[in-house]
């Protein structure tokens, strides 16, 4: 019989005598208030439960390694790219993105595809999705668009009119959209999917030129999704399948990878393509920017415990190193500043000590001091000020990022007139199979039929204004009056919405 040698103490290390039964005066009590270990269990007990995510609440992670397969040192003074061979560990994290915790994994929604690199330069975050392209441009639109995946106000249920109202008002999301409602929209698994940035970033070197570039995470597991039909059985059956099978897939020994890619975009060749290079509701042709080799994520290692390794990790797009910088792009502009303004409300002030989001291939030297949960020695007695003349840690001049030219009138800028249907209708009818299409109609039309017929009718003009074919067959499969579609998509978005007002 195995033999118990740990002593159960108090958070501070007394010993505890009896953890089965409360300190009474007499039999059967009261309980007396001296009892301090019943006190600090019940206390720890009613905030054992941070504050779950706004977004992507529901995920899971595991730990690896990057390695670089490919020389970048033309491109990026980064020092975790700086050679062939270069291996830096990472943690990742995937989820969904607008459920619950509880909510399940395979339901129709993006998915969050985030990895932390420890780089001896400091930590390095990617926080990107399992799709190129996303629903908005402008970060003053995304409270109200979480809003409409989350709960109604009165019914405190998931609601067809709030997610389809505001897509259909929203025409610049029509190319997510039509991603999500596709056969990609339920991954099967987590490590059966790709990732991607989104965003653009700057690369740059030691010399102070830089390029515009885009990740690309390519599975080499292959993909699989899961049908609308298969998702439903699997809700039900197992609703935390795709955080099983990563942990046992890794448990196994069959440890997950992907090829990392960028897409590099020069100064001068921003200035003139056909689409905004930094406007995250389009991609760069592949034919334009072709795929370059960079290296390759492995996962090879699970979490000893999900709370402490993963619940805390958090990932920021503004956990920056030297040699890569962010782009004018509006909505990575704004998750600079929000991913650690949420960190901090849902972590708490000193988030990154925790040793999951602390560099661990770095020294951490600031000025900052105090807060609550400060668990290191809050930078002895060092000065806590700059300057100061007593050999405190000072800037570095040779990291700053190449500067670029800005220019303009502070204002309200709404983005230049961009065709929000291009890239949808290319979608649609050279890349999707008929199979493709059918599966893609279906799935709209089983989520659209439970909204308004007026938002159906505003909705279905913009998939015609993606295609016809599109547009038509997604009218007939929601018994919709075609002709008043058609009429619809010749409108103006104004026009439109005018016209289709409850």
């Amino acid at each position: 019989m195995k033999e118990y040698k740990d002593i159960l103490t108090t958070s501070f290390g007394a010993p505890i005598d009896n953890d089965q039964n409360s300190l009474t005066a007499g039999d059967p009590g009261p309980i007396i208030i001296s009892d301090v270990h019943l006190q600090e269990k019940l206390a720890h007990f009613n905030r054992e439960r941070i504050p779950e995510r706004v977004v992507h609440a529901k995920g899971t992670g595991a730990f690896g390694y990057f390695e670089v397969t490919h020389d970048m040192s033309r491109y990026t003074k980064a020092a975790f790219l700086s050679e062939v061979g270069k291996r830096t560990e990472v943690v990742t994290r995937f989820s969904t993105v607008g459920g619950e915790k509880g909510s399940a994994d395979a339901e129709r929604d993006p998915r969050g595809f985030a990895v932390k690199f420890y780089t001896e330069e400091g930590n390095y975050d990617l926080a990107m999705n399992n799709t190129p392209v996303f629903f908005i441009r402008d970060p003053l639109k995304f409270p109200d668009f979480i809003h409409t995946q989350k709960r109604h106000p009165a019914t405190n249920t998931k609601n067809a009119d709030m997610f389809w109202d505001f897509l259909s008002l929203t025409p610049e999301s029509i190319h997510q959209v039509t991603i999500l409602f596709s056969d990609r929209g339920i991954p099967k698994y987590f490590s059966h999917m790709n990732g991607y940035s989104g965003h653009t970033f700057k690369w740059y070197n030691d010399r102070g030129e830089y390029v515009w570039v885009k990740y690309h995470f390519e599975t080499e597991q292959g993909i699989e999704t899961l049908t609308k039909d298969e998702a439903s059985i699997m809700k039900g059956k197992d609703p935390d399948h795709a955080a099983r099978h990563l942990y046992q897939t890794i448990e196994r020994g069959n440890y997950p990878s992907w090829k990392v890619y960028v897409q590099i975009m020069l100064p001068e060749q921003a200035d003139h393509y056909r689409f905004h290079p930094f406007e995250i509701t389009k991609v760069w042709f592949h034919q334009d920017f072709p795929l370059v080799p960079v290296g390759r994520l492995v996962l090879n290692g699970n979490p000893k415990n999900y709370f402490a390794e993963i619940e805390q990790a958090a990932f920021s797009p503004g956990s920056l190193v030297p040699g890569i910088s962010a782009s004018p792009d509006k909505m990575l502009q704004a998750r600079l500043i929000s991913y650690h303004d949420a960190h901090l409300y849902r972590l708490g002030t000193n988030y990154q000590l925790l040793p999951v989001n602390s560099p661990k291939a770095a020294k951490v030297k600031n000025y900052q001091r105090d807060g609550a949960m400060r668990f290191d020695a809050n930078g002895e007695e060092g000065p806590n000020y700059y300057p100061n003349s007593f050999y405190g840690p000072t800037p570095q001049p040779s990291v700053p990022e190449p500067p670029f030219e800005v220019s303009g009138n502070a204002a309200r800028y709404q983005f230049k007139e961009s065709d929000d249907f291009l890239q949808p209708g290319e979608l649609y009818r050279r890349v999707m199979t008929d199979e493709d299409r059918g599966h893609l109609i279906d799935n709209i039309g089983e989520h659209l039929c439970n909204a308004q017929q007026r938002i159906q009718l505003r909705q279905t003009a913009l998939f015609y204004k993606v295609d016809p074919d599109f547009g038509k067959r997604v009218a007939r499969g929601l018994s919709l009056d075609i002709t008043r579609v058609e009429r619809l998509a010749k409108m103006s978005n104004k026009e439109r919405v005018e016209s289709t007002r409850g």
